[in-house]
């Protein structure tokens, strides 16, 4: 039974890569890299889905209460724009990498990079032609590399590419893929497909970069819209995107890994029951964040993810210090529970929560 539903998931499954070509347009603006490039003893990282910020200009694929005609305006996007930097002011430390998720446009990020202040010279957009949202990178440190993944399923984009770029610090590079993967609107199981799309484009790339750089550190993160332990909230009825590193899944995937991540909450991250060769990624859920970041129906979900690699646990440059959800206010009520925005009334905002990472240099 399982060799027949695997087969049926290949065969229905034709993934193309394109690299900042047909199907996901990727932008930016790269400003000349300082003569110092200082890194303290610690970077830290942001993930968070910021719950559709449209910038204050029709372009034809904007959500309706986004639109000019329906109160949108130039205003009320500027107003958002200097919520949301407030309430990332109130971080400490403030973070050196941000992935967004749900943003129009690359005048998003440099407008959010303005906002913000303290160096963000560096920015990336990636979005599908005919997508209203987008994902996108803003980072103190050198974005190189970039390449957007899209992926293509029987002849249909998936709404969102994977946006990958090269950080470049003094330390050591660090490869991060930013996600937003298909959401489960049509089916918890129809939808797993294209989250399977998206896992096997990623896995490709980690080994082809591995195989040229085997130390090379690696994060997959953002709203993967998968929970860590979606595998057994859905009853094991079917093989998901990401699958945790336990016996009863290695035996029922088989050998070869295609199309799923194996998650562990070892450190380091290295596969025990599926085979060594398998790409097995740390998922702090696992081990010691809480909660969650999406609360839906009255109960948490886990779908905003950092994934790290083996290398961030070896102790030979940045390593694994912690990872946390920011569940205080602005960003959540007393409850902790997120406070979606508000586009009538400008209150709130998102309905997910955002993930820190913190990482440490051991050089």
């Amino acid at each position: 039974m399982v060799n027949q539903f695997m087969g049926a998931v290949m065969k229905n499954i034709n993934i193309c890569l394109f690299i900042i070509l047909t199907g996901a347009a990727v932008s930016g603006c790269v400003t000349p890299e300082p003569e110092t490039q200082a890194v303290s003893g610690n970077i830290t990282l942001m993930t968070w889905n910021i719950h559709n910020l449209f910038d204050g200009t029709d372009n034809g694929n904007e959500y309706s209460e986004f639109l000019l005609s329906s109160g949108w305006s130039a205003e009320k996007y500027m107003g958002r724009i200097n919520t949301i930097s407030a309430a990332i002011g109130k971080i400490e430390p403030k973070p050196d990498v941000f992935m967004f998720q749900e943003i129009e446009s690359l005048r998003i990020l440099e407008d959010l990079s303005s906002a913000l202040g303290g160096g963000y010279s560096w920015s990336h957009f990636a979005g599908n032609a005919d997508s209203a949202i987008g994902i996108g990178i803003i980072s103190r440190f050198p974005l190189v590399e970039i390449k957007s993944h899209s992926i293509n399923i029987d002849g249909e984009i998936t709404p969102r590419p994977v946006l990958e770029a090269r950080v470049q610090t003094e330390a050591d590079d660090i490869i991060i893929f930013a996600c937003h993967w298909k959401s489960k609107i049509g089916g918890d199981d129809v939808t797993e497909n294209v989250r399977k799309a998206s896992a096997r484009v990623i896995l490709r790339r980690i080994r082809e970069l591995w195989e040229s750089d085997p130390e090379i550190c690696v994060i997959v993160a953002g709203d993967l819209n998968e929970n860590y332990d979606e595998f057994y909230r859905q009853g094991s009825v079917y093989i998901s995107a990401l699958l945790p590193d336990d016996p009863y899944c290695a035996q029922l995937t088989g050998a070869e890994q295609k199309d799923y991540i194996v998650i562990s909450g070892n450190m380091p991250p290295s596969p025990v029951y599926f085979q060594q060769t398998a790409v097995t990624l740390f998922s702090p859920w696992i081990r010691e964040m809480q909660n969650g970041s999406y609360y839906y129906k009255y109960n948490w979900e886990t779908i905003d993810h950092f994934l790290l690699s083996y290398q961030f646990f070896n102790d030979t440059g940045w390593e694994f210090e912690r990872a946390f959800v920011v569940n205080t206010e602005p960003f959540a009520d007393s409850a902790g529970i997120p406070v979606p925005y508000n586009p009538r009334t400008g209150y709130g905002l998102s309905d997910h929560l955002p993930l820190l990472l913190a990482l440490r240099n051991s050089k």
